[in-house]
């Protein structure tokens, strides 16, 4: 019998994409980064890294088809986030107000003017997700000064913070959660700086229905 294997197509926590069978609760892209035997040959080809309605006035794609965007999917909101993906403009466009002023109410002392072009804010972002070899960016913080919905790195896999407690992460959903660490514990934020700033200031993400039965 013959089986079809999984696109690399599945957005994780450190902007990396795996090959699962796992769906997605959100489309997005990076632009044209695969070929015509559908594979990945490129991280990204814009800044605008979007996520996207799964469904959208009844529009049918076919994944990965040649010479049009790829097609990426996540498990939920924060893992979007956490991988520097920001609301659509188009798709999703009151999210995507909401998300414009939150972050830009947030970061403040990054802009030169009040309401700038988002590609001013994808540029930012971009510098904050990945560097120019394409390695994932992450900073050091203190464990209490991180808000609701923000991704940590331990042991090589991602923890979402969400109800005071850290849920382990997958494609299919989350694990059985653990007691925070301390609040003085320094941990290693995989959610860009600025994302973070805009979930201290109350923009709270979609998170899995695994982390909050």
């Amino acid at each position: 019998m013959l089986t079809t294997m999984p696109l690399q197509n599945r957005v994780n926590p450190f902007g990396g994409l795996d090959a699962v069978s796992a769906r997605g609760a959100w489309l997005g892209n990076r632009g044209i980064i695969h070929d015509d035997r559908k594979q990945i040959v490129a991280q990204w080809r814009t800044q605008a890294w979007i996520t996207c309605e799964l469904h959208f006035r009844g529009v049918r794609r076919s994944v990965f088809s040649p010479h049009t965007w790829s097609e990426l999917f996540f498990l939920d909101e924060a893992t979007a986030f956490a991988a520097g993906h920001r609301p659509c403009a188009y798709c999703r466009r009151q999210r995507y107000k909401e998300f414009k002023r939150a972050w830009c109410a947030a970061n403040a002392g990054l802009l030169d003017e009040p309401d700038p072009r988002v590609s001013v804010i994808d540029t930012r972002l971009h510098a904050e997700r990945v560097t120019r070899r394409g390695r994932k960016v992450t900073y050091i913080a203190r464990f209490g000064d991180l808000p609701p919905g923000v991704f940590i790195a331990l042991d090589g896999a991602a923890w979402l913070i969400w109800r005071g407690r850290l849920f382990p992460w997958s494609h299919h959903g989350y694990g059985p959660s653990r007691p925070a660490p301390g609040m003085d514990v320094r941990v290693d934020v995989l959610t860009p700086k600025s994302i973070v700033a805009m979930f201290d200031g109350g923009f709270c993400p979609q998170v899995h229905e695994s982390a909050c039965g």
